[in-house]
C-alpha cells in the first residue's frame, strides 16, 4: 500500500506545474505593497499588474541611468541590462485575466487539464461575486461537494475503524510479543476477519490524503499564478498578503488567519483519524500526525491570505462531513 500510495505522489509531482518567480540580477522581484515575489509565468494579467511591472521596470531603469551617467556602468554593459530588464519586466504577450482561455496554451497535462481550469473557474466565479475571496470560497465549496461521495467514504471508514477498536485492542494484546511467522499469519487473518465484520477497506483510508494533495497543489499554484487574486481585498483583507509581511507592517490581525489554519488543520486531523490504536501504531500516528500540524503551522505565517482562506474552508467542510457522520453512525445506532 505504501509503495502505490508513494507512486502516486511521485506521479503528481511530476505533472505538477512548476510555479516560477522572476529575479533581476539574481535577486528576486517583490511586489512592495504585499512583500509577495513577482510569479514569472503568471496566466494572465490586470491593469494594475501592468502598472507594478512598469513601476518596477521604470525604477531600475533609474538606477542603470544613474550608473551610466556617473561612469560606473559603461554602455556596452548598460544595453545589456537594459536587455535583460526588458525581458523580465515585458508581459506584453501575457492576456487580460477577463480573456483568459484555459487551453490557449499547452503546458503539460497537469497544469493544462486542472490548475487552468481551477483559475478559470476561479476568474468566472470572481467576474460573477465581483470579488476573489468569495470566489475561492465558492469554488472550494462546489469541489468538495462534487467529492462528496469519495470522501464521505473515508469518514465512514473512520467510524467503522473506531467501532472495531476494542477488538483490534484484544487482536494486539493476544499476540502481544508474539513475533514468529505463523502467529503473524493468524493475526492477520483474524485482523482481516474484524474488517469484514465492520465492512473495513484499509486501502480508503489513504483517500483523503490522496484527495487533499493534489488538490492544495492545484489550489496553491492557481492562486500564486492569478495576479487577479493576489491584488483582491476581501472585507479590507489583502489576499497577496501573507501574515509574516503583514506583521512586518504592523498589521497583527492578519495572525487570525494563521490561528484559524492551525485550528482548523487540528480539528480535521483528529477527526480524519481513522482509529485510536494502542502501543507502538498509536505514536506513530501521534507523531506523525504532530508533525503535519506542525509544518502546516509553520506555513500557514507564509502563506498568501488567499491560500490560506482555501485552507481554512477546505478543512472546515472536512469537519462538519465528520461531524455528520458521526452523527449519522450515532442515530443509526440507537435506532
Amino acid at each position: 500500500m505504501n509503495k502505490k500510495i508513494i507512486l502516486i505522489l511521485v506521479s503528481i509531482l511530476l505533472l505538477t506545474g512548476c510555479t516560477k518567480y522572476k529575479s533581476y540580477e539574481k535577486q528576486p522581484v517583490v511586489i512592495e505593497s504585499t512583500g509577495q515575489r513577482v510569479v514569472e509565468n503568471i496566466l494572465c494579467k490586470t491593469e494594475a499588474t501592468e502598472e507594478e511591472f512598469n513601476k518596477l521596470k521604470n525604477e531600475n531603469k533609474v538606477k542603470l541611468d544613474e550608473q551610466l551617467n556617473n561612469g560606473t556602468l559603461s554602455q556596452e554593459a548598460y544595453d545589456q541590462k537594459i536587455e535583460e530588464l526588458n525581458n523580465t519586466f515585458d508581459i506584453s504577450d501575457v492576456a487580460y485575466c477577463t480573456e483568459f482561455q484555459v487551453f490557449a496554451e499547452n503546458e503539460g497535462l497537469w497544469t493544462t487539464l486542472f490548475v487552468k481550469t481551477l483559475a478559470w473557474l476561479i476568474i468566472q466565479i470572481g467576474t460573477f461575486t465581483k470579488n476573489y475571496g468569495w470566489a475561492i470560497i465558492l469554488v472550494t465549496i462546489l469541489i468538495r461537494l462534487v467529492l462528496y461521495p469519495l470522501t464521505q467514504k473515508t469518514a465512514m471508514q473512520s467510524e467503522n475503524l473506531n467501532a472495531a477498536k476494542s477488538k483490534l485492542e484484544k487482536l494486539e494484546l493476544k499476540y502481544k510479543n508474539r513475533n514468529d511467522q505463523q502467529s503473524q499469519m493468524l493475526k492477520a487473518q483474524e485482523m482481516m476477519k474484524i474488517y469484514k465484520d465492520y465492512n473495513i477497506n484499509p486501502m480508503s483510508g489513504c483517500l483523503y490524503a490522496l484527495i487533499q494533495i493534489p488538490l492544495f497543489f492545484a489550489f496553491y499554484e492557481a492562486l500564486y499564478r492569478l495576479p487577479v487574486v493576489l491584488e483582491e481585498n476581501f472585507y479590507g483583507i489583502n489576499l497577496g498578503l501573507t501574515p509574516l509581511n503583514a506583521l512586518s507592517n504592523g498589521q497583527f490581525y492578519y495572525l487570525i488567519f494563521s490561528a484559524l489554519v492551525i485550528a482548523a488543520t487540528y480539528f480535521s486531523f483528529k477527526l480524519n483519524s481513522s482509529m485510536n490504536p494502542s502501543g507502538d501504531q498509536a505514536n506513530q500516528m501521534k507523531l506523525m500526525m504532530n508533525i503535519s500540524i506542525a509544518m502546516i503551522s509553520i506555513a500557514s505565517f507564509t502563506i498568501s491570505t488567499g491560500i490560506a482562506l482555501y485552507w481554512i474552508v477546505n478543512s472546515s467542510f472536512t469537519i462538519i462531513q465528520n461531524l455528520l457522520v458521526k452523527r449519522r453512525k450515532k442515530n443509526d445506532h440507537i435506532a
